[in-house]
């Protein structure tokens, strides 16, 4: 049985896109077969974040205006034959698709794929609105542990509430355990709590997540917290029973003794 996720957020730069790049790697690793569908019209970005943006040819109004076939748009990520990606035109604006000829692409991907990972644009003004009239089977909201993202989240939400989706299960990005520690950052808990949703799961501030952008590689491809944490909420998808990590737990003595602090921030009186 095909599943289709959608994954958005209120707020642009929290890392959903790198989120749904990862989960992808990651449903395809446990023998999954995955497509992620990019629908931020004109600023796509799946294609550099997998390492494939020498590869596209075609995308999905390519498909969608009868230009190729849906086999030819589709890109296959490392030679894999699990993991694939459906890009968005870069060159196009919103207006050039249509709710119905969206949803009806969405319909032909669940047929070949038993994981359709749509990536929306942030924010929620058209080019999300356009997701929404798929069949979406689960919603997932990424947000950061500060207010800003948490009120932009809350907006989100209230959109998939009047257009009567299921409510959206969270992954909590960014997650820095000596400042949750400090009471200086939410945890993961607390803001699931303040959203009254479900906690998918909880991400580690990774460098290496960045530093594999800057080689033009994706953090799925390293042993570090970013991509276990990744596997683990893909298990959680998949329906397994996995215990959240829970980043900022009080720890024994020895180890916040072993453990490197954060820096002191100090504020510069004016």
């Amino acid at each position: 049985m095909s599943t289709v996720h959608l994954v958005m957020s209120g707020k642009g730069g929290v890392g959903k896109s790198t989120f749904s790049a990862g989960l992808g790697i990651a449903l395809a690793d446990l023998g999954m077969r995955v497509c992620i569908l990019d629908t931020d019209i004109g600023l796509r970005g799946q294609d550099t974040l997998l390492g494939l943006q020498d590869n596209v040819i075609y995308d999905s109004l390519d498909v969608i205006q009868g230009n190729c076939e849906l086999e030819d748009a589709l890109l296959s990520y490392r030679g894999q034959d699990k993991l694939f990606l459906l890009c968005a035109p870069q060159f196009s604006r919103v207006r050039d698709f249509s709710p119905r000829s969206m949803a009806r692409l969405v319909k032909q991907l669940r047929r070949s794929f038993g994981h359709v990972i749509i990536d929306a644009p942030a924010g929620i003004e058209k080019g999300l609105r356009l997701s929404l009239r798929s069949e979406i089977d689960d919603t997932c909201v990424v947000v950061t542990p500060d207010d800003l993202c948490i009120r932009d989240a809350e907006r989100v939400i209230s959109l998939l509430e009047e257009r009567e989706l299921p409510r959206p299960r969270l992954i909590v990005n960014r997650l820095i355990p000596g400042l949750i520690e400090k009471g200086e950052m939410y945890s993961a808990q607390t803001v699931a709590q303040t959203l009254d949703c479900e906690l998918l799961g909880a991400m580690p501030d990774d460098p290496t997540v960045y530093r594999a952008q800057l080689q033009h590689l994706n953090f799925m491809q390293f042993d570090c917290e970013a991509r276990d944490a990744m596997l683990r909420i893909a298990r959680r998808v998949c329906g397994e029973y996995v215990e959240i990590y829970p980043y900022g737990k009080k720890r024994s003595w020895l180890a916040r003794m072993l453990r490197p602090g954060s820096k002191e921030v100090v504020r510069i009186d004016c």
